[in-house]
């Protein structure tokens, strides 16, 4: 029976990680020449899905789903941010996505220190397991830059998938935690 429980934990979070990579941020910005454009957010919903799913599951399960939606994502379907398929593997967005793994255990750490958790304590753990996440993805593209000698794609792959988005992740884990703390006594999946 506890191994169904198991089963049904990790097919609901790679459930949650695959449905929430599929949402495009959208804001309707209204311009000075009265039309209303689209304006696109450079990020998924994919780091907050692991971020709550860390703190409503524990790691090894999390840890399992992402390592299968890894495998899904670089062998079977492209459901990646920008694709998929082992060639994903030289892009710059690989490396966040390994970043994931501390981000998890991060995040975790503050599930097996606190029962009651303090809203500022979970800032800090996810302000933490963010900021490693970028570290791990600038040294993947470090490790790029290497591999094809090209410091111009270096400056702005960092630029682009560190600096740019590393304000949106910020501004996206203070809405987590607040309501990830209001729900915090209906902590019954642990």
């Amino acid at each position: 029976m506890r191994n169904l429980n198991k089963l049904i934990e990790v097919l609901i979070s790679l459930q949650i990680i695959i449905i929430s990579t599929f949402i495009p941020v959208f804001f309707s910005i209204p311009f000075t020449n009265k039309l209303n454009k689209i304006l696109e957010i450079p990020i998924t919903w994919q780091l907050p899905s692991i971020v709550i799913i860390t703190l409503i599951f524990n790691s090894k399960i999390v840890i399992r789903a992402f390592s299968i939606y890894l495998i899904i994502g670089l062998f079977f379907i492209p459901v990646f941010y920008q694709g998929g398929s082992l060639g994903y593997l030289l892009t710059p967005n690989f490396g966040y996505l390994l970043g994931m793994y501390p981000l998890i255990k991060i995040i975790d750490n503050l599930n097996k220190r606190n029962q009651m958790m303090k809203y500022f304590d979970l800032l800090k753990y996810g302000i933490l397991g963010i900021s490693s996440m970028h570290l791990i993805g600038i040294i993947y593209n470090c490790i790029l830059f290497l591999y094809f000698k090209q410091l111009e794609i270096l400056l702005y792959n960092i630029s682009k998938y560190s600096l740019g988005n590393f304000g949106y992740h910020l501004l996206m884990l203070a809405p987590i935690t607040l309501l990830f703390k209001i729900f915090n006594n209906k902590r019954y999946l642990r």
